[in-house]
């Protein structure tokens, strides 16, 4: 008996080594650790010793994102692979998860604060331009979390809350990913979970708008950006809500990158005037945080570049992302947010005619956050541009032939 019970503990040790020398690593004690993952000191000291198998890529996952690496560095990876570019599996994955819009009866009823821990982890990864983990990570997130509205008491704001975080990065996720019609579902029933509370609507108006614009449906996303900023304007307790001025600018950005995408630039323009008027007061100042937007002084100047390649002013959008790329707020914007950022002015260098300074951008995007541009869509039609163009420098030729991209 005690041969093969070795045998077994060997088999699972080294990922349960790796966990404890990150932990310890960190600070961490066991119960520590234990409280972040949602699980019991018991089980977390099971896992360490080899004792207890895990197996499950959801909880991988939120072991990993508790000790700030990626899941194949737990499973024993020295560098974190190339992130997969085809994810159409995943996607259907999720689109089952939506479509299974009743309450599971699901075995695991994890309790509220665990699933809203999992939550901060999927938004940090999402932060970080980590979308395969979010992807693994959203189908259990949205049933378990659908589940927990549905049994908390009537009224309850937390649950309320947490469905709508899951809701929008659901919906944001699946924007970039060239889902638009999945991301107007998850959007519509952030809307649906945020009902009766104008800070909540506020939030998923944000996803909403993107939805809409993504759909090409941009005049109704200035529409729903404007009216959830005229509802947080009548909110009686607007003073008890520190992060509103962040919110209502990030509003009013969603906004103007649609009025621009219509050709509306007076409206694009009067927007950004105003989201930098809070963007540059004390009370908003420059803004990350876990809802999933960030907004400040820089992130305005990086609309005001998107608007202006949306209206077909390039010249001025390379030269408003260029002052806007050498400020210390641009450092400070997460990995994801500069990363789509230089994604999207690769078309502004590539309407100008310079597929080399596209080629750059890409490759400093893939750099920063490599799944935003391996995943994306819009980043692999850009990138195809560039191969086209026939003047792809060495490394821009190596990175589309790693995802796939030949010239046609």
């Amino acid at each position: 008996m005690t041969g093969p019970r070795r045998r077994k503990a060997g088999k699972h040790a080294p990922i349960g080594r790796r966990i404890a020398e990150l932990r310890t690593g960190r600070g961490m004690s066991q119960q520590v650790f234990a409280d972040r993952v949602g699980k019991s000191k018991s089980w977390v000291d099971k896992i360490e010793r080899g004792v207890r198998v895990l197996d499950r890529l959801s909880v991988i996952n939120t072991v990993a994102a508790a000790l700030g690496v990626t899941p194949a560095i737990l499973l024993g990876g020295t560098n974190p692979p190339a992130p997969a570019t085809d994810t159409r599996a995943d996607i259907e994955q999720i689109r089952a998860a939506l479509a299974r819009h009743a309450a599971p009866a699901s075995p695991e009823h994890p309790p509220l604060t665990q699933l809203d821990a999992q939550a901060g982890y999927a938004w940090a990864a999402y932060r970080n331009g980590n979308h395969p983990q979010v992807l693994r990570a959203l189908p259990d997130l949205l049933d378990q979390t659908r589940y927990a509205r549905h049994h908390a008491p009537p009224g309850s704001q937390p649950a309320a809350d947490l469905l709508v975080r899951v809701y929008r990065l659901t919906a944001q996720l699946m924007v970039k990913l060239g889902e638009p019609h999945l991301a107007w579902l998850a959007a519509d029933r952030a809307m649906t979970a945020a009902t009766g509370d104008p800070h909540r609507t506020g939030l998923a108006a944000i996803s909403l708008a993107q939805a809409l614009r993504a759909l090409r449906r941009s005049r109704l996303a200035v529409t729903a950006a404007h009216t959830a900023v005229h509802q947080l304007d009548l909110t009686p307790a607007r003073v008890f809500l520190p992060d509103e001025p962040a919110l209502t600018g990030t509003l009013l950005l969603e906004a103007a990158l649609a009025a621009a995408t219509s050709g509306d630039a007076p409206t694009a323009d009067d927007l950004t005037d105003r989201a930098t008027q809070l963007a540059y007061s004390s009370a908003a100042g420059q803004r990350n945080d876990h809802d999933g937007y960030a907004f400040g002084p820089t992130a305005v100047d990086l609309t005001r570049a998107l608007t202006a390649t949306r209206l077909g002013d390039h010249q001025r959008a390379v030269t408003i992302h260029r002052q806007a790329t050498s400020d210390d707020g641009w450092h400070r914007l997460p990995a994801e947010h500069r990363a789509a950022h230089l994604i999207d002015i690769s078309r502004a260098h590539l309407d100008l005619g310079d597929p080399h300074a596209a080629g750059r951008a890409l490759i400093t995007a893939d750099a920063i956050a490599p799944a935003e541009l391996r995943t994306r869509p819009t980043a692999h039609a850009a990138l195809a541009a560039v191969i086209r163009s026939g003047t792809a420098a060495a490394d821009v030729t190596r990175l589309a032939a790693t995802i796939g991209l030949t010239r046609r």
